[in-house]
């Protein structure tokens, strides 16, 4: 007997799954749970990114002496910078910019806004000057000084020579050049500053003979004489040159490489024909001297990562 087929389900043959009715309550309860937010969207980007905010410039402070009155201040765009003036029968305003700071030398006559205008008027060059050194002050506080040591290593013209102590009866200095060492004879007791003295007095005695001799060279490409040569040992400046013909090397430059230190010597014999920093100077030194400005570069460089051997 065949039976027509129904739609109904045969409940006697259905079986229900326990995992499948904990599949099903997990999707009834998840559909009850609230939606998560939909992200925010993220904030629009500016076109164009300010640039970084430059280093904070510190700019050396002059120390005045006790007697002396106290610094001026002037505010220039944004920098406050405190310098000392001095008064002095001189026709016009100075300024002068070393390690520590600006000092400006002006005429009694000339009253504190004069003084103060002649600032803002050399604002740019003074500012520069100033960053100048006080970077130059900070590279020098990092840079370690020299351990005055058997095997200590020294700065000579633009390498480094070696430094030997020996045991002596008697005080000696000794170059090899081949070697590039510097030995010195240590008698018993002898003192640090003795021996930083010792070897101030060779660089002195080396610095004499090579800017001598650089002198001449370069004396005779330019056509001049002069009248003297003498070792300077100021902080500030790497030479000078008079109206006379006298002209002053800082010793120092003994350290640094031989191109720089005839720069500095066709600088300063260059004033010979022209007593000024005009284009006409700066044409003279570079007749015998092309490369002055990446001299000027090096120099400045250089002089900052020198480490500290004498204070």
């Amino acid at each position: 007997m065949i039976r027509a087929s129904s739609n109904e389900p045969d409940t006697r043959q259905a079986r229900i799954n326990p995992a499948q009715l904990e599949l099903f309550a997990q999707d009834f309860y998840a559909a009850l749970e609230p939606a998560a937010p939909a992200p925010r969207p993220a904030p629009p980007q500016p076109l164009f990114k300010a640039p970084p905010a430059p280093p904070r410039v510190v700019l050396p402070v002059p120390t005045p002496a006790p007697d002396a009155p106290p610094l001026r201040r002037i505010q220039l765009g944004p920098h406050s910078l405190e310098f000392e003036l001095r008064r002095s029968s001189r026709r016009s305003i100075g300024f002068m910019i070393d390690d520590n700071g600006l000092r400006v030398t002006a005429p009694r006559r000339i009253t504190l806004a004069e003084i103060d205008n002649a600032i803002r008027a050399k604002q740019r060059w003074i500012l520069t000057k100033l960053q100048e050194r006080g970077e130059r002050r900070a590279a020098r506080q990092q840079t370690p000084p020299v351990q005055w040591i058997d095997g200590a290593r020294l700065p000579y013209l633009g390498g480094e020579i070696t430094l030997r102590l020996v045991e002596a009866t008697r005080s000696s200095c000794v170059f090899d050049g081949q070697a590039q060492v510097l030995t010195i004879g240590v008698v018993p007791g002898l003192a640090e500053w003795q021996l930083k003295e010792r070897v101030k007095i060779w660089y002195r005695d080396q610095a004499r003979r090579i800017f001598a001799e650089r002198m001449d060279a370069y004396a005779q490409r330019l056509g001049v004489s002069y009248a003297s040569l003498t070792l300077s040992s100021a902080g500030t400046r790497w030479g000078s040159c008079t109206v006379g013909g006298n002209i002053r090397l800082n010793w120092r430059l003994v350290h640094f490489s031989l191109p720089l230190i005839d720069y500095v010597v066709a600088h300063e014999l260059a004033h010979l024909k022209e007593m000024n920093h005009s284009p006409r100077f700066w044409a003279t030194v570079a007749s015998v001297y092309p490369d002055y400005d990446g001299a000027k570069t090096a120099l400045r460089q250089r002089s900052q990562e020198l480490p500290v051997l004498f204070t």
